[in-house]
Parts: structure tokens; sequence; C-alpha cells
């Protein structure tokens, strides 16, 4: 008979406590990529619980809290990190995470040397490690972070704070320890490539950055749209699954797709930023002159000596306990007091019988928008009387006319140079912008200029309405064609549109534009335009004639390295295609490279 030994089954560990004491925490490593060159930085360690209940790292310091193990779960993680790093022959970085607890209370608490023992002791140079400060919300003693980060500077470990921006670290700390690394928050990586506020927000990082010395980590970075961004940017440190998912094994390479993104001299297009209302930060307080008020007993002699004694004041408020109740007018006052019989009339009599007692008044704070609507409204008074500047009803001043048409006349001109009010695509600037950074990238496309043949006699005879409706059609058939991340769509203005391609099959985009537009826009016609294939309308000469029914041109230039040197050049040339396609009568003209422009 023989006897069968028992074996006792290993009991996993259920707290905490047992699981740290059973050395039973497993660490994976995220990748740390440099997005000038697709070179690996370094890796993140993460720790993934080996065995017991717990379903994932969050609920292991969940429970680490339950028990007050906190620090001492964070210790057993930085030990078991350094483990599996110098078992797998590592080159780069080594990036963990600590609470600024646990790091104050490892170089005060225990020895600071035993630390860099620890580090030693498993072939880790103290250069290669970078201590991710975490929970900037606990944060409450900076001097003493200061102290403990300032230690381990001097023994050569690296600091970088851990997600800028969440809605709880702190940019006095990040002034205060002027940390080598700054890890972005993924909200910003996140959706980037096609929203302009977000790509917004990463310049003004950028700049803070620059201030501070710290170098950037755009974590989150999950699709290749947002990793040409963030390449483009000129961030230089990345992080997500898009570039390499965490593994027990250290990466050697990000993932293929993203090392073709990181290669690539294709160059992203970046997202327009939705411009508020209130552009330039416009409102009534920039036309807000502060002119003495009177009361509304001021009589009419006094209101004319007023104004003989400055020829330069335009009008005079009548204010009551602060509060406007009258406007009068410079030039209908002065009119009414040269009429024969008037002063002896009216001369002591109350100056607010000859006034507007119904005054446009704007509070101070309107922003450009509502500024706009008063030159829309159906009193137009305003531009020849001024109006009243309040705030919280009570009076702060006067504005003229002209003032307020100047002003948002100028708003408008700056605010179309960025994106055109009518389709909302980027305007001026931003074309050439982006035609600077294809240049500057040594990246091939095709620049293409799009325009409308015979559209002035279709504006005249339907009116600007629906000549708008057919530039909104225009934008909306050349969107849909582009590419939204590759090919660039501007609205220089009028019926006037560039489209710069770096999708390969440009030439084929350009046509299928055309035909749809073609097509599309026979719906703007009435019948009887379509029966005789056009319409009779003056020419820019005021000659009436023939016109046929309203189409689409392109005019477009291929452009290769090094054949211009700035955007201007570039644009030259592909509003001479678009003139020689107009020339033509053809959709699609393709022009030769003019060069060196």
């Amino acid at each position: 008979m023989t006897r069968t030994a028992l074996v006792k089954p290993v009991r996993e560990p259920d707290t905490v406590a047992a699981l740290i004491e059973a050395r039973a925490l497993a660490m994976h490593f995220q990748p740390i990529v440099s997005l000038a060159d697709g070179s690996l930085h370094g890796h993140e360690a993460l720790v993934r619980p080996s065995a017991g209940p717990w379903a994932h790292p969050d609920a292991l310091f969940a429970a680490a809290r339950q028990e007050g193990l906190s620090i001492e779960l964070e210790l057993a993680c930085l030990r078991a990190a350094l483990v599996s790093w110098s078992r797998q022959r590592p080159t780069g970085k080594l990036f963990v995470n600590l609470s600024a607890a646990a790091l104050t209370q490892l170089l005060e608490v225990q020895e600071p040397q035993r630390l860099m023992e620890m580090v030693r002791s498993r072939g880790v140079t103290p250069s290669a490690l970078v201590i991710e400060i975490t929970e900037h919300e606990h944060v409450r003693d900076v001097e003493r972070l200061q102290h403990a980060v300032l230690w381990l500077r001097r023994h050569g470990v690296g600091m970088a704070l851990d997600d800028f921006g969440d809605g709880r670290s702190s940019l006095r700390l990040w002034s205060e320890l002027k940390p080598e690394i700054v890890k972005i928050d993924k909200y910003f990586t996140r959706e980037v490539a096609r929203n302009g506020d977000k790509l917004q927000t990463l310049r003004a990082l950028m700049h803070i950055a620059e201030t501070f010395g710290s170098a950037l980590v755009a974590e989150g970075i999950e699709t290749d749209d947002d990793l040409r961004v963030v390449r483009d940017l000129g961030i230089g440190l990345g992080q997500g699954y898009g570039l390499g998912r965490p593994q027990a094994a250290l990466a050697q390479a990000p993932l293929p797709g993203a090392l073709a993104v990181l290669t690539s001299r294709e160059v992203a297009v970046l997202p327009q930023r939705r411009r508020a209302a209130n552009h330039g930060g416009l409102t009534a307080a920039k036309l807000c002159r502060p002119l003495p008020p009177v009361s509304s007993a001021i009589t009419h002699d006094e209101v004319f000596n007023r104004f003989t004694a400055d020829p330069a004041l335009h009008a005079i408020a009548v204010v009551e306990d602060e509060r406007p109740v009258a406007l009068l007018n410079r030039q209908q006052f002065i009119h009414a007091y040269a009429q024969p019989y008037f002063r002896e009339l009216y001369a002591r009599r109350p100056a607010t019988m000859h006034g507007n007692t119904n005054p446009l008044c704007v509070d101070i704070h309107t922003g450009i928008a509502e500024l706009t609507s008063v030159l829309t409204s159906a009193d137009q008074r305003y531009l020849t009387e001024g109006f009243i500047v309040t705030e919280g009803g009570r009076y702060r001043g006067l504005g003229t006319g002209d003032q307020l048409v100047r002003a948002v006349t100028e708003a408008r001109i700056e605010a179309a140079r960025h994106a055109n009010p009518l389709t909302f695509l980027p305007g001026n600037i931003p074309i050439s912008d982006h035609i600077d950074r294809l240049l500057d990238g040594g990246c091939e496309f095709a620049a293409c200029y799009a325009d409308l043949n015979h559209f002035k006699p279709f504006n005249d005879q339907y009116g600007y309405w629906r000549g708008d409706e057919m530039i909104r059609m225009v934008a909306q058939v050349i969107t849909a064609h582009a590419d939204p991340q590759r090919d660039f769509v501007g609205h220089v203005g009028g019926d006037d549109f560039i489209v710069v391609f770096q999708s390969g099959d440009w030439l084929q985009r350009c046509q299928a534009i055309v035909d749809e537009f073609n097509l599309r826009a026979r719906d703007l016609f009435d019948a009887e335009a379509l029966a005789a294939g056009g319409l009779q309308a003056e020419d820019r000469h005021g000659v009436m004639r023939f016109h046929p029914c309203t189409t689409l041109c392109i005019g477009a230039v291929p452009v290769r390295p090094g054949d211009y040197r700035r955007s201007d050049g570039v644009a030259n040339a592909a509003a001479a295609a678009k003139r020689l396609a107009k020339h033509a009568g053809c959709g699609v003209q393709v022009l030769g490279v003019g060069g060196a422009g």
C-alpha cells in the first residue's frame, strides 16, 4: 500500500497586509515614447495584483486605505518595480508612482540611504529612476516635499508631476518643485484632433513648461489622429494605448501603427477653435466716453450753452438717481433751438421736452454679438444720437454710432481672418499657417483654389440669402470629399475656397467635388432658368446678356519639397491655376509648378 502525500493548498492573501508580506505584486510596464523619432524614453511601472480578491489596482489601493496601509503598499510597489525592471536588462528610464506622503515618509521616517541601496542593489542607477508625484490634492506641506525632492535630485533621481490638469493638480506645485517632467492628464489629449479648445490648452501648457524648464508627456494617446496632432505641436513625449499597452515584458518599440505616424512626414490638420462671439474681448466699455451727465431740471438755455462751450460734445445724457432718463443730441437740439420763437417759448423750461426719452442704453459689459444686433435693430437713431452706456442700470458714459459701426466692422474683419462667419471654415491666417507647416515639414501636397463661375448673376437675381446658401453648399460639398485629418479646407472669402490636400487621390476628390456641386446647385435655380440653361442678367460692365447656370471650377497646384519657400508663393500659384480653370471653362485645371515662390 502506498501512501499519497497530502499537499496543503496555498492560501491566497485576502488582505493587503498579507499581499505585501507574500510579495505577490506583479508589475506591468507601459512605454513612454519620444514623439520626435519614435524611440523609447522609458516605461511607467503599474501594479497588477497577482493574487487576492482585487479585480483592478483601484480596488487594491482602496482596500489599502481601509487597512491603513496606503504608504506601505506604495513602497512595496516601488520595490516590486525595481525587481521586475532590473531582471529585463532595461534601457531608458523607470517611472514609478509615489504619493507626496509616501515620498516624505520614505525619506524622513526611514533612512534615505536605504532607498539608494535598494535602487543600486537591483542594478538600477539613480539617474534611471523617475518618481511621479501623485495625489496632488493631499499636498499640504510643500516645504517638506521640496526637501524630499531636493534630496532625491542630489542623488540623481528625476521628478515628474503626474496627471497635471485633472482638476486636483496645482500650478503652484509645478512652480515650487520645478519637476523635470510633467505628465498632462489624458482629458486634454483625447480627441484633441477634433477639439480646438484642447489644442489651445496644450499650447498654453507648453508655454508654462518652457517657463519652468519641464518636459511634457501627453498621456492618454489612443488614436493615430491625436498622436499626429500632439507630435506636430512639438510635445516631446507621449504615452497611451495608441503607443503601447501595459504588459509584463518591456516594450522594445512603440506599436507599428504609432511608429509609422511618428516617422511620417505627413502634417496634421490642426483643429480650429470656435471663437467666442466676443472676439478680442470687445465690449461696450471700450466705446464708453465718461462724459458728465445733467439732471432733468436743466433748461434749454443751459444745454445750449454747454453745446456751445464744447464743439466736440455730440450729446448730453439726462439722469435721475444715476439712472438715464433722456438723451439730448447736439444736432437735433441746436436745429430746434434755432427755430423762430423757440427761445421765447422754451428757453427756461426743462430741456427733456426736446430730448429722446427712450434712448438706446447698452450695458458696459455687452459683448460683440449683442453690439452687432444693435446695428440691425429697427431703431437706427443711435447712428446720429449715439447711445448711453450703463452698468447695472446706472449711467457710466456715452458712445457714438460711428464708434460702434467702426468697432464692430474691425472685429468682424479680424475674426474673418481666422474663421469665415458664413461657413465657420478657417480664414486667411490659419490657411497660411497650415501651408507654412507643410513647407517646413518637407511634405508633398496639392494646393487647390475653388471658385464659382457666373455667381454674380445668380446672386443679383435671387438675392444675398440664396447666394449665401450656395456658398454654404460649396463648403459642405468640399468638406464632405476631404479627409478631415489629412486635408485642410479654408474659406478665403466670398465664393473663394482653398483646399490643401495631403490625400494622394486629390485629383479624383477635386473632380468629385465639382461634379456633386454642379448637380446640387441646379436645385437653387427656378424652373424657368433651368429650362433656359441660365439667366439673363447684367454683367460686370452693366450690359444685359445670358449667363449659364453657376458651376464650380478648381485650379490645382501639386507641391513637392523645395518647390516653394513661403505660403504666399503657394497661394499665388493656386490663384493662377484658378484663373486658368475659369478661363478654360473646365472643372479642374492642374498647373505646373511655378517654383521658388
